[in-house]
């Protein structure tokens, strides 16, 4: 057993990028390194019972920063070396020369997010607020014949982790989901974040099913 960081794929860079720069106060700091022989992107998302979980991508281009926007209603995602678009969000990009052992890659813990499955999407929606108005992002992977949407969250420090989500029949084309907090509409996916009177969570899709999440806890 161990504490060290389990790293886990998305399916594309541009997932990669709508994670850490749309909907942010900020856009996130994505770091290079090498990986498994392979240079990628990568940031820290959580920590399950003390191991870092980490996110990446493979890097597809060399540069400063990531780039994100979205033009015509659809997102665009590129590395560049310049902000001069002010148009477009920017993710700096952190060279590490040589990870200490401490963020190299472990894969040895029985530690498991604890599945909660909800009824509705409007019941996954309110959760997306956390607590302190941090919105969490939705990640989305598909197991078995269905998709799993939901949100990684804990209650207190000390205790479990959970995985929040819903069971779908297809995966969501759009990488938004819209939902509003005043009128009671159902929420739906978007293309962007372009309705003014409306909130949006972000969909991250992953690689492959998550494979921290205690699938014996679910029904199907």
């Amino acid at each position: 057993m161990d504490n060290l960081p389990r790293y886990i794929q998305l399916s594309s860079t541009l997932e990669f990028s709508r994670l850490v720069c749309a909907l942010e106060r900020a856009p996130r700091v994505s770091f290079l390194h090498e990986h498994d022989g392979r240079k990628v992107l990568s940031i820290q998302m959580d920590v399950l019972r003390d191991k870092p979980i980490v996110y990446f991508t493979p890097l597809e281009r060399n540069g400063n920063y990531l780039c994100y926007g979205l033009r015509g209603g659809k997102e665009e995602s590129t590395i560049v070396d310049s902000t001069s678009d002010s148009s477009k969000l920017y993710s700096p990009i952190v060279r590490i020369k040589s990870l200490p052992s401490t963020l190299r890659p472990g894969n040895g813990t029985l530690d498991r997010y604890q599945p909660i499955e909800l009824e509705d999407l409007s019941s996954l929606a309110k959760l997306t607020w956390g607590f302190e108005e941090i919105q969490f992002p939705l990640f989305l992977f598909p197991r078995n014949d269905k998709w799993l949407m939901g949100i990684f969250m804990n209650f207190n420090d000390e205790g479990h982790s959970y995985f929040c989500h819903v069971v779908l029949d297809n995966q969501p084309e759009k990488p938004f989901l819209k939902f509003s907090v005043t009128n009671g509409a159902e929420p739906s996916f978007v293309d962007g974040p372009s309705e003014h009177g409306y909130a949006y969570a972000k969909i991250i899709r992953l690689k492959d099913t998550h494979p921290l999440v205690d699938y014996a806890h679910l029904s199907n």
